[in-house]
């Protein structure tokens, strides 16, 4: 099954190898049909603390980390960043690779 990645501006690089992200959504009213934003705010693993307050960032789900964090940076300002050691890539969907794994 595919990770969900999300795009959002980071609100707050306060803790160390964390920050708060903020996703908008634009949903319609059912009664009204006029769109209106929705907001929430994940906190996602940032393990070099690269990323600033302000900076707009993909973020990938993935296990927990912690309580509060199952989400982790993928993209900074449209350039992708390094993930962590322990990070379990998903598999390689390429005919080449497939055949080179089995």
């Amino acid at each position: 099954m595919p990770r969900r990645v999300l795009t959002g501006r980071v609100v707050s690089d306060k803790t160390d190898k964390t920050v708060t992200v903020l996703v908008e959504r634009r949903v319609m009213h059912p009664l009204y049909k006029k769109f209106i934003r929705r907001s929430k705010k994940y906190a996602a693993h940032d393990e070099a603390n690269l990323c600033k307050q302000g900076d707009l960032v993909s973020i990938e789900e993935c296990r927990p980390i912690s309580r509060s964090k199952s989400w982790l940076v993928v993209a900074r300002n449209g350039e992708d960043v390094a993930r962590p050691a322990g990070y379990d890539a998903p598999a390689a969907t390429t005919p080449a690779a497939a055949e080179a794994g089995a």
